[in-house]
């Protein structure tokens, strides 16, 4: 873009902060005003953004995810034009129809019904001219402005903005590519084509370029409108439960599962569940979804020790763990859902807090692992919409109880079961020799006890700062009695009838006072 564009674009933003008072501090409301009035672009960021509480507080994210999700539609002129340029030829050749109204605009593309020459319904999502360029045009800007927005908003370190930019650039760029969604969703048709209540779009590859994306059209009810499905015949507990077992086969077994589970993206089709729009998925690793499984595990057993390490191998630490604490606080938020009924328990609350928990210990979490958590908390979200009564954590453990019988090889584990006992064998017959030499050495006086005290930084600055306040109060007392006593001799000059030497004196233990009870009243929080 022009320099002229980007200043007009510039000051189009400045306009808007200034409209919002930034420079009297940021809140989660203010920022999802401030998206929203800063246009389309802006609103898919703030979406993004709601997907990642590693790098935002949880209280941003939550807001954010209110943001709408329906922008001013394109006109229909440029919907065709884009369509002819990315089919090299004309519109009229490859669809018989489109339906000009949009089924959905969004801050990216739009969606249309369409019908193919050969009577064939579709739908068409159509990417915005040029919303790259102006994504990429507007991050370009933020990155500028990154400096002078931490000061103004008075987050301070709260908010990394460049490597959340870095990361907004990186997804949005992945759903602009419709090549890539295609590859989602025929990836995921291949993971549940097995599953007879499972479908989803079909993509017809030879009308799909990086900004047209075609495929099957499918005529249902959203999973939220109850009153429709219960109409049509539909029982809304099995419709949940399905839902949830499948998703939890697709983060389990698939380590594919899509991202944005919201009502909006779940329909039901001829009694299958049609999940929809898969631009936004996550992708595990054999390793995190063996991960996945010890730390659910981990969960239903109160095995606080387990699910701590699981924390710690799923990220990485970026400062010194105090491990008693993370155990202690790990235990904490366990055994306040262990209180409660198994079918009371949300994930969604208890994901949301071990988040916060593993920011506050400052260990950094892989984005899919982040991603796959606020996918759940979504999920759980779209059951409470449809189906309140059916439990997310409930059908995860039956999952998982499934999973362990069907995968259960009682061979394997007798022989895994044999070399873990004979290594242990092995390994207690060395412990005669080593308490010899344990022996040996203490009666040498060579022996030495390595100890790791617990919060040792912490209480070193608290002492060394004790200290200091004791030494400022024997200097102020020291100077406040050597005043008193020279009171009574004959120096001069007198200010305010007392010697000049003594007035200094009581000035200053005064001022050390005022200080130390400043640094007591209001000492800064570490």
């Amino acid at each position: 873009m022009s320099s002229d564009v980007s200043n007009r674009r510039l000051l189009d933003i400045l306009t808007v902060l200034k409209r919002h008072h930034l420079s009297r501090g940021m809140t989660p409301q203010k920022l999802k005003e401030i998206l929203e009035d800063l246009g389309p672009t802006y609103v898919k960021l703030g979406q993004i953004m709601s997907m990642r509480s590693d790098m935002l507080p949880e209280a941003y994210c939550t807001e954010l995810k209110k943001l709408r999700t329906e922008v001013k539609p394109l006109d229909f002129s440029l919907v065709k034009e884009v369509v002819e340029q990315e089919l090299c030829r004309p519109l009229e050749s490859v669809f018989s129809e489109i339906q000009p109204d949009p089924l959905g605009s969004a801050s990216i593309a739009q969606v249309h019904l369409a019908v193919l020459a050969d009577g064939g319904r579709v739908v068409i999502k159509v990417q915005r001219p040029h919303i790259r360029e102006t994504m990429e045009n507007d991050i370009h800007l933020l990155k500028k402005a990154a400096k002078i927005m931490k000061i103004a908003m008075g987050t301070g370190d709260l908010i990394d903005f460049h490597t959340i930019l870095d990361e907004l650039w990186k997804t949005s760029q992945e759903e602009m590519d419709f090549i890539r969604e295609a590859d989602n969703l025929v990836r995921f048709y291949e993971h549940q084509q097995d599953i007879a209540y499972v479908t989803c779009p079909q993509v017809l590859t030879e009308f799909t370029t990086p900004r047209l994306l075609t495929m099957t059209y499918i005529d249902g009810i959203q999973i939220d409108h109850i009153d429709a499905l219960r109409k049509a015949g539909y029982d809304m507990t099995e419709i949940g439960e399905k839902a949830a077992e499948n998703y939890c086969k697709q983060i389990l077994e698939d380590g594919f599962f899509h991202a944005d589970p919201h009502p909006g993206n779940l329909w039901i089709v001829g009694g299958k569940i049609a999940w929809l729009d898969l631009g936004m998925t996550g992708h595990l690793s054999e390793h995190y979804k063996q991960l996945l499984r010890k730390a659910i595990t981990a969960l239903l057993m109160h095995d606080i020790y387990t699910l701590k390490n699981v924390l710690l191998t799923l990220g990485e630490p970026k400062d010194r763990i105090n491990h008693a604490r993370l155990y202690t606080d790990v235990d904490d938020i366990v055994s306040r859902y262990m209180t409660l009924d198994f079918g009371e328990m949300r994930l969604g609350d208890l994901i949301e807090k071990l988040l916060d928990l593993v920011k506050k210990h400052k260990i950094a979490i892989s984005p899919d692992i982040t991603l796959l958590g606020r996918s759940m908390i979504t999920m759980e979200g779209t059951l409470a919409a449809c189906s309140p009564e059916v439990n997310m954590l409930s059908i995860l453990s039956m999952h998982m109880s499934s999973m362990i019988y069907d995968h259960f090889n009682w061979k394997k584990e007798l022989i895994h079961r044999g070399r873990t006992a004979y290594a242990s064998l092995d390994k207690s017959m060395e412990i005669p020799s080593q308490l010899s030499d344990l022996l040996n050495i203490t009666k040498n006086g060579q022996t030495k006890l390595n100890m790791e005290l617990t919060d040792a930084d912490d209480f070193m600055k608290t002492f060394r700062q004790s200290v200091g306040y004791l030494v400022l109060g024997i200097v102020s007392s020291a100077l406040f009695l050597g005043a008193v006593l020279l009171c009574m001799t004959e120096l001069r000059p007198l200010i305010f009838g007392i010697p000049w030497i003594s007035f200094i004196g009581f000035v200053l233990s005064g001022l050390i006072i005022v200080y130390l009870l400043y640094r007591i009243l209001f000492r800064p929080k570490y």
